[in-house]
């Protein structure tokens, strides 16, 4: 059975299922509840039911009490639906309302997808999740040295695991460590999120995505994002990379092609058993030759400094894309210590 649920002040409303709590509900229409632990634990997204009956489902007593109940208070991490709803809450919309953390994470599995990409996808302890937008980052915490900041590939309706793009840097004794001692069920500490890295999702303009390398991964997760809540704004991905093996996950980005996200791979120094028939060149020039006026358009690009400057560089100047339309992500090389 489906019911209707009104979200109070914004007006947004969404359908919920019988059988799914309220936050289950709301994430998957794309409207962003405040939440924490989502086991009933921590309080994060208790908000008042102003219309309505709910079932409070199973959490702490200490953190919903029977008098929070009387006052019309539910968990709604927990909470479900047991008839048309009016419920009050302040939704997550911005980086200012996301709590920052710092929590421990235990490695769940290590894959390469390329001689020099390893995917971590981190554990969080069993009662926790982060909460955090499509394209932020976080910081690994090392001991005795600087923190160590990658992006998270996965979007935040998929947040039982975090997913990081590690690329195996010369010098770098993080990555090194990754790709020679890391195992399996090893404990990281992190911070996050962290960054403005994110889809601006009140805006109708046509959005330009440019990725170099590993810059894939927080446009992987602002991509899968989108498809989820069902954007309908007309979508350019541009992928660039050195030979063909260092587009790693290039046949996710074909299916997204397939769904409706024009992709353009570009590689700027192919090999000759790569037989490539494709763009080839800095990526942010590829864009350049495809479209003679951006003034109208969005862009996020992600990746090495010199791809980013690049491209805001000539955007601006030469395509009149706003500053205010350009966000950008550079991953910076920490050299060993």
């Amino acid at each position: 059975m489906t019911f209707q649920t009104i979200i109070q002040p914004s007006g947004h409303q969404f359908p919920a299922e019988a059988h799914e709590t309220l936050l289950e509900a709301a994430l998957r229409h794309g409207y962003n509840l405040p939440y924490s632990c989502r086991d009933g634990v921590c309080g994060a997204c208790k908000g008042k039911v102003l219309q309505g009956q709910v079932d409070f489902g199973t959490h702490q007593g200490s953190t919903l009490t029977d008098a929070d109940k009387a006052q019309g208070m539910a968990l709604f991490c927990c909470a479900k639906p047991l008839s048309d709803l009016v419920i009050e809450c302040q939704e997550v919309n911005a980086v200012k309302d996301i709590q920052i953390k710092t929590m421990p994470c235990r490695v769940h599995s290590m894959e390469k997808p390329a001689d020099d990409v390893m995917v971590l996808k981190l554990k969080l302890p069993a009662n926790e999740r982060l909460q955090f937008l499509a394209g932020q980052y976080i910081d690994i915490l090392l001991k005795d040295q600087k923190p160590r900041s990658f992006s998270l590939a996965n979007a935040p309706h998929k947040d039982e695991l975090l997913e990081l793009h590690i690329r195996n840097i010369t010098g770098g004794a993080f990555t090194q460590h990754v790709f020679n001692e890391m195992k399996e069920r090893d404990i990281l500490r992190f911070k996050g999120p962290l960054g403005t890295f994110f889809l601006r999702e009140d805006s109708d303009k046509p959005i330009i995505f440019v990725a170099s390398g590993t810059g894939f991964a927080p446009v992987k997760a602002i991509i899968e994002h989108a498809l989820h809540i069902g954007i309908k704004r007309s979508m350019h991905f541009y992928w660039g990379a050195r030979k063909l093996s260092d587009l790693y996950m290039l046949d996710m980005a074909r299916q997204w092609d397939a769904q409706g996200i024009k992709f353009t791979p570009v590689l700027s120094d192919a090999l000759p058993e790569d037989e490539w028939q494709g763009r080839t060149g800095f990526v942010h020039r590829a864009v350049l030759e495809d479209y003679s006026d951006l003034s109208a358009h969005e862009t996020y690009v992600c990746g090495a400094p010199v791809v980013v400057e690049a491209a805001h560089t000539d955007f601006t100047a030469q395509r009149g894309l706003s500053n205010e339309a350009f966000f950008s992500d550079a991953f910076t090389f920490v050299p060993k210590s």
